[in-house]
């Protein structure tokens, strides 16, 4: 799906839950983009990688992802959670996000880009250039129009 059409798909949902939480609605459109390939990989409705750990108790799907491990991309399969849509999906991440205190930092942004810098400080992902990623596809895109809630 083209980029605009997935977006267009996404904002209200991502302002709603900007409107909720506080997380900008610019770094949950560039997280779901760069996790899912623009949707084009959201195994199991899961736009955001969230693996599903022990405390996961909802439904999982295993497939191949790639870590970075001293400093190379491996290969390997791994457990995620699975959802029924896009937007449980999106809200679980809003929840993951809230509840975990490890991205306690994150709620001190107030900008997609600065939650891109704290996401990543707090080891979100292993990518070292995936703050770099989310920044250039919020301004590749101005995900930044979507933080002041349109009506």
């Amino acid at each position: 799906m083209p980029p605009s059409a997935f977006i267009g798909m996404l904002a209200q949902a991502a302002q709603d839950c900007q409107r909720k939480t506080g997380i900008p609605a610019s770094i949950t459109l560039a997280q779901a983009a760069l996790e899912s390939s623009w949707g084009a990989r959201a195994i199991g409705n899961n736009l955001f990688g969230i693996k599903a750990d022990k405390s996961w108790t909802g439904p999982t799907v295993t497939f191949g992802t790639h870590e970075h491990v001293d400093g190379k991309s491996v290969a390997m399969p791994d457990k995620f959670r699975r959802y029924s849509s896009w937007l449980d999906s999106m809200v679980d991440h809003a929840q993951f996000l809230l509840k975990n205190p490890r991205y306690a930092a994150c709620f001190k942004e107030t900008t997609g880009p600065g939650w891109a810098r704290a996401l990543q400080a707090a080891g979100y992902a292993t990518d070292p250039d995936y703050a770099k990623k989310l920044i250039d596809i919020m301004r590749f895109r101005n995900l930044a129009f979507y933080d002041e809630v349109h009506s």
